[in-house]
């Protein structure tokens, strides 16, 4: 009887050190993405402060707009690619700090006809998204659901709207609210997929891969929530 409590002991001090563990892993994670998020902020209010943003802005907007949103959505690809393959913390962090430049660089023109043309945006789709993610962010983590069916569609989704972008430049039809809105929903998928993958899946020495995913989908759902806000004005 002694060595069954013995034991059952020695289980319980081994979960409560998986626990606290995992819980230490959880905490740098969201530390972060709270930090990308400061960084970038920081990147770009430098730009504009600097007047460097008018200029970066003016000659991204001379190419096709559909290009650019082409190429936010395939540099949030690139970035969950490397989450998953930096193995090294210092890969880690280049992929964290090469992304949130890339980031910082494609909103630019975003954010110069948003403060432009629409006054206010800027601040209520900053609320909205984080008001979007954290309400997501508590669904998986008191469900504890496994969200890793939204891979596929995740996936497939990317696709479609690339597709779709792809139509749009070579037949000039606009991608309006309406695609706008299905973005927004496949940034709330990607919010719960990567944060079912960092409460269940990720390796406990990945937390910065972790949070460079769950700041592109952050990222995504911010992009796409400050157009439709532009679009009612």
């Amino acid at each position: 009887m002694s060595q069954y409590f013995q034991g059952d002991t020695v289980s319980r001090e081994t979960d409560i050190i998986g626990f606290g563990s995992r819980a230490q892993f959880l905490t740098r994670t969201y530390s972060h993405l709270f930090g990308a998020i400061m960084v970038f902020t920081a990147i770009e209010v430098a730009l504009f402060q600097g007047g460097y943003a008018q200029t970066m802005a003016q000659a991204m907007l001379g190419v096709n707009w559909l290009l650019v949103l082409g190429g936010f959505i395939l540099i949030s690809w690139f970035a969950s690619r490397a989450a998953h393959t930096a193995d090294t913390l210092g890969k880690q962090y280049a992929a964290l700090g090469a992304f949130i430049v890339a980031e910082a660089i494609i909103f630019v023109p975003l954010l110069y006809m948003a403060n432009l043309y629409a006054p206010g945006a800027i601040r209520s789709a900053a609320i909205v998204t984080m008001a979007g993610f954290t309400g997501l962010t508590f669904v998986a983590w008191t469900t504890r659901k496994d969200f890793s069916f939204l891979g596929g569609l995740l996936r497939w989704g990317g696709v479609v709207a690339l597709l779709a972008i792809g139509g749009g430049v070579l037949f000039g039809f606009h991608l309006g609210t309406w695609f706008s809105v299905a973005m927004v929903g496949m940034a709330g998928a990607s919010i719960l997929y990567d944060t079912s993958n960092v409460l269940h899946r990720f390796p406990e020495d990945r937390y910065v891969a972790a949070s460079l995913e769950l700041f592109a989908s952050v990222a995504l759902m911010f992009w796409y929530v400050l157009r439709l806000f532009m679009s009612r004005d």
